[in-house]
């Protein structure tokens, strides 16, 4: 298991890459840092997904209409802790869902 100072470094990197790819995605929707750590994302109908990390666990959060999902850094990636799949392509998933327009989020 990772220790804090890198957990801290690679979350923080990662929401940058998740707000940049939300921004670069098309979606008509606005992107906010709230805080240390985390990510609002409102969409046009007032809907919001969030995005933080969850430094006692380890683990990138995610809250969407769907239902709260939880991420853990395995193998260069950050998985679903509960069906394996990958952080960027579940948030393109769940803003898709949520908007009605597909959403394809690219890490950059």
């Amino acid at each position: 298991m990772m220790n804090e100072a890198d957990f801290n470094a690679l979350a923080e990197a990662t929401l940058r890459a998740v707000a940049r790819a939300v921004e670069d995605s098309g979606l008509d929707c606005d992107v906010e840092m709230k805080g240390d750590g985390v990510i609002e994302i409102t969409l046009d109908d007032s809907t919001r997904l969030v995005v933080n990390r969850h430094a006692a666990a380890r683990e990138i959060w995610v809250a969407a209409k769907s239902g709260g999902y939880h991420f853990r850094h395995d193998s260069g990636q950050w998985r679903n802790t509960r069906d394996g799949s990958e952080l960027f392509g579940s948030l393109s998933r769940y803003l898709s869902e949520q908007s009605g327009m597909p959403v394809s989020l690219i890490p950059q």
